[in-house]
């Protein structure tokens, strides 16, 4: 290919555009010695130990010191930690993580934790690989292909901990009614993934027994472990099942689908097996992504969060044995479309404030 002729206002383009792309680089970069960080512990000994040297901090971790220091002035030059003075030798400088952003970086139970983030840039390498066949194929790639169930779980947990019994659950006020009066209530998840919003569920009503069914072995194996470290295995029950297996029986008063609507092949399978299960008076709920109501450029930061995560797992994902290809930017009109095409008479869009996810009742 030739070399491209610029105007001059293509020119401040190329500079503009440039700069943006370094900027992402950069913040790529950054997030990749947040992540060694993460898995070395050395956050939380800087929250525990308060300001330390490279050589207290290496110690403390048993990591060698000049990577220790490195490392620390790295932190320092990049805002995530604050430093008592520069000017200092290196081994007498002095490194503190300030509680905002160890808050950021430590707390899993928190809307603000960003830690999940800094652990997307080691799967990426992973996801092109797959990708990059995959965009010549068109096959379809399977979930576990892409080991990402840990990552969505940390994702998530924040969103469970803070929103799914506090205010998701009571939108429904039939099946709230029943959990605060301590009635039986009988749940079903479908791709119920590591089991975190089953177990935060059982945690916190003592009378709901809840199945969660997914495809994913190493999903169910992580979800029953956590079952069990949180104590609550004789409520919850998980099961590598198709939930569209017809000898799973229903009449749940709760049948719930997490963000992964937008991931299956069948999605209105899907809906109409969630719709057997739900019987005549179950309630079925979907949680999926709060996506515009239509492709609109320039967009937002979650849109586009939406697309870069779509075309690096969840399209393929979805497109699986000539699937249905949703993908993650899933429109609140084809949630609809799905609904009505599996027999659901209504689609009402509950009254629940979140920034990335919109909640679905069927009936």
């Amino acid at each position: 290919m030739g070399t491209i002729k610029l105007t001059a206002a293509d020119e401040i383009k190329v500079e503009e555009f440039s700069g943006s792309l370094f900027m992402a680089c950069l913040a790529t970069m950054e997030l990749a010695n947040v992540e060694l960080g993460v898995r070395l512990g050395l956050y939380e000994i800087l929250a525990d130990a308060g300001p330390m040297n490279a050589r207290e901090l290496s110690a403390a971790a048993k990591i060698h010191e000049r990577y220790g220091r490195e490392w620390l002035e790295q932190q320092a030059a990049a805002g995530v930690i604050e430093v008592d003075d520069a000017a200092k030798p290196p081994s007498d400088r002095r490194f503190t993580l300030p509680n905002a952003h160890a808050h950021v970086l430590i707390d899993d139970d928190s809307e603000a934790c960003m830690k999940p983030c800094s652990g997307v840039v080691p799967w990426v390498g992973k996801a092109l690989d797959i990708m990059v066949e995959e965009f010549r194929s068109g096959t379809g790639a399977a979930f576990g292909l892409f080991e990402l169930h840990d990552l969505q779980a940390a994702f998530t947990r924040p969103v469970f901990a803070n929103h799914l019994t506090q205010n998701w659950l009571p939108a429904l006020p039939e099946l709230q009614a029943k959990l605060m009066a301590s009635d039986p209530v009988r749940i079903a998840e479908v791709g119920c993934g590591e089991g975190s919003a089953a177990i935060t569920i059982a945690k916190t009503y003592p009378n709901a027994r809840i199945d969660g069914y997914d495809l994913d072995e190493a999903s169910i194996s992580a979800a029953r472990t956590a079952a069990a470290a949180a104590g609550v295995q004789d409520q919850v029950h998980f099961e590598v099942r198709d939930a569209g297996d017809s000898m799973l029986s229903g009449d749940y008063d709760l049948v719930l689908a997490i963000e992964m609507l937008h991931d299956v092949p069948d999605p209105v399978g899907i809906l109409r097996a969630m719709k057997r299960l739900a019987g005549v008076n179950g309630i079925v709920l979907i949680v999926d992504e709060r996506t515009a109501e239509a492709f609109e450029v320039p967009t937002n930061e979650m849109e586009r969060f939406f697309y870069s995560f779509s075309t690096l797992h969840c399209l393929a994902v979805s497109m699986q044995d000539g699937g249905a290809g949703t993908g993650t930017v899933i429109r609140a009109e084809t949630v609809r479309n799905y609904a009505i095409a599996a027999g659901f008479g209504s689609v009402e869009v509950l009254d629940v404030d979140h920034p990335q996810f919109r909640l679905y009742r069927l009936t």
